[in-house]
């Protein structure tokens, strides 16, 4: 058996992460198949309640499937935003993590000086579990 190409072939070649709160993050892995075809991997992992481990699911996604998924994707989400919560503001969190990575940056940066840096003096309290807290 040939390892070397059984191991590549798990292998992604192209990978994109979304954290989504401090317990769950999707990531997209696109893999290669022995015949040279594609196909996409969505995971959702969620840290356990417990912090002993992480529970996954995953979707596999092949190519004569893509464009009807990411229509019905679209169509899903347009209703949820414009017909069921129209007046939610789906930028909110968008903004927050825009914060805390300016944060971080200013966190590192000053770290990198030397200098200390107090990380409580500018937190606000989370409104829910799954704020920026990553």
């Amino acid at each position: 058996m040939d390892y070397d190409n059984n191991d590549r072939r798990f292998e992604s070649v192209y990978e994109n992460k979304v954290k989504a709160g401090r317990r769950r993050t999707y990531f997209f892995d696109v893999r290669q198949t022995k015949g040279d075809d594609y196909y996409i991997i969505l995971t959702e992992s969620t840290r356990r309640s417990d912090g002993k481990g992480y529970d996954r699911h995953k979707i596999f996604l092949y190519k004569e499937d893509f464009h009807r998924f990411h229509d019905a994707l679209g169509e899903t989400i347009e209703h949820v935003k414009t017909e069921l919560m129209p007046d939610y503001d789906y930028d909110e969190f968008t903004r927050k993590h825009e914060e805390w990575e300016a944060q971080r940056a200013a966190e590192d940066a000053a770290a990198a000086n030397g200098e200390t840096v107090d990380a409580t003096a500018e937190k606000k309290e989370p409104e829910s579990e799954d704020d920026m807290e990553w």
